[in-house]
């Protein structure tokens, strides 16, 4: 059983779990998800945490991953989207150690997706510089160098052109408010990824997150040098990498 380990994926709206085998990448048990407490305060997560851990019947020895929508920084989340600010600056790692009473790794959601990504999904073969980006309510990114996460990046809250934070021109969600074309979404979207391009020169970038389902969509109004390819590990991206992460870490 010492490849197994738990995935935690917490979001705005929903925490989701499941054991993980982390030499294939494959979810060893059902993905179960609750909802996020309301208000998303760091104690109430915390115990939506153990109750999904304890529906899961995880082997005792199992490491946990759990990944949250935040910079995290030596076990210290610095920022917060979408969950309460009570976050910021608190060690999640003693807080969610203490209440699951099990080795914890905590990390930002993005750089768990891509972690799955480069390990089981689209980009196993890839080399260079890699970039994932998760189209989501907002644009979350993780950054690879010959495999290495370079963590926490947040490039959807850079601030290009005369735009700031990126994201709320950009996301998922910024085309179902302003009620875009796709071909107009993917005109900002050509933007934003235009701007990595001229930073990073990278070898690759992989698209995830729930609008990665309808890539054949929008990519071909995404006119940049650089190859795109969809996510290959898809809504589990989260729970996979956590997971993969808590084995690595530990």
């Amino acid at each position: 059983m010492n490849n197994i380990a738990v995935g935690i994926d917490v979001g705005g709206t929903g925490i989701k779990a499941a054991l993980v085998e982390t030499v294939t990448g494959e979810l060893a048990s059902p993905r179960l998800r609750l909802p996020t407490p309301t208000g998303g305060e760091p104690a109430d997560v915390a115990a939506a945490c153990r109750e999904l851990l304890l529906q899961l019947e995880a082997p005792a020895d199992a490491p946990v991953g759990v990944c949250l929508p935040a910079v995290v920084t030596h076990g210290i989340t610095r920022s917060a989207a979408n969950i309460s600010d009570a976050w910021i600056d608190i060690n999640a790692d003693e807080l969610l150690t203490a209440v699951l009473s099990r080795d914890i790794h905590v990390l930002n959601d993005a750089d768990a997706a891509g972690v799955a990504e480069m390990n089981y999904g689209a980009g196993k073969e890839a080399s260079g510089v890699t970039i994932l980006t998760t189209l989501g309510t907002g644009i979350g990114s993780a950054l690879f160098i010959n495999n290495t996460l370079v963590p926490n990046t947040e490039f959807g809250h850079l601030d290009i052109g005369s735009f700031t934070n990126y994201e709320a021109h950009a996301a998922y969600s910024a085309f179902q408010r302003d009620q875009l074309s796709v071909q107009e979404w993917g005109q900002r979207l050509e933007l934003f990824f235009c701007h990595l391009e001229k930073i990073f020169s990278p070898d690759l970038f992989i698209v995830g997150g729930g609008a990665s389902k309808s890539h054949e969509e929008f990519f071909p109004f995404i006119n940049i040098d650089t190859p795109m390819v969809p996510a290959g590990t898809k809504n589990a991206a989260g729970i996979i990498g956590a997971a993969a992460m808590a084995i690595q870490h530990l």
